[in-house]
């Protein structure tokens, strides 16, 4: 074998596992693969219409700030690879679809902040930087339904093992101080409770990899560190 053939045997080995794991999927998955894609879509596409065409009328940064925080979601659900380990089951599909829904289903409120719309800004943009960071640490392995494609434990994954949902849950607390109601404040609760059980339920499919038990044993919290 040849020096360069030698240096190649890694990307070559590599490119053969990505080609046997494609091969697993069914046809099944793919279906449902593309199911979950056209309903992020779906979703997007409202939320965005929402959001955009309030920053144009308003000018609020709240708004913009929102739609930058969900819109790599959008993208990174497009473009991610398939799993071979998505899960078929009613409820997580239930559980995932209502937790991406209900937090795409604010609307913006023409009322004062409950807090100097500075601070409002910090804590956003404090949680799009989590919730982003997350998303890139995840790249094509980034999804709504639980499945396994892949165990990340750089970036905030060495601090939590949910960073997304961590930034989340603060991005969605700066966007409710600085546009506070009583149906934003009720979907983002119902939000919040949702994807506990998202986590619950990810992690039961998770925990069939010994990477993941092995990765769960060092980093003990799940959200928030030293409360869950």
């Amino acid at each position: 074998m040849s020096i360069g053939t030698t240096a190649l045997s890694p990307l070559i080995a590599k490119a053969e596992d990505i080609s046997r794991t494609e091969s697993t999927v069914s046809r099944k998955s793919v279906i449902l693969d593309l199911l979950e894609r056209a309903i992020v879509v779906a979703m997007f596409c409202r939320f965005m219409y929402v959001t955009i065409g309030d920053f144009a009328a308003t000018a609020h940064i709240a708004s913009l700030l929102i739609f930058i925080g969900e819109s790599l979601m959008f993208v990174l659900i497009i473009v991610r690879k398939r799993s071979a380990t998505l899960s078929q089951r009613p409820t997580d599909w239930l559980f995932a679809i209502a937790g991406t829904t209900f937090a795409l289903l604010i609307t913006p409120a023409s009322v004062a902040p409950l807090v100097p719309i500075g601070v409002c800004i910090v804590v956003m943009v404090s949680g799009i930087f989590i919730q982003v960071s997350a998303k890139i640490a995840l790249g094509r392995s980034f999804g709504i339904v639980a499945a396994n494609r892949g165990v990340k434990t750089h970036g905030p994954y060495r601090f939590v093992r949910h960073p997304m949902y961590a930034g989340y849950t603060i991005t969605h607390v700066g966007f409710l101080l600085a546009m506070p109601s009583l149906t934003n404040a009720l979907l983002y609760a119902i939000e919040l409770c949702l994807q506990l059980i998202r986590i619950a339920r990810e992690e039961r499919v998770l925990n069939q990899s010994e990477d993941y038990r092995t990765f769960a044993a060092s980093v003990r919290y799940r959200l928030l560190p030293g409360v869950y």
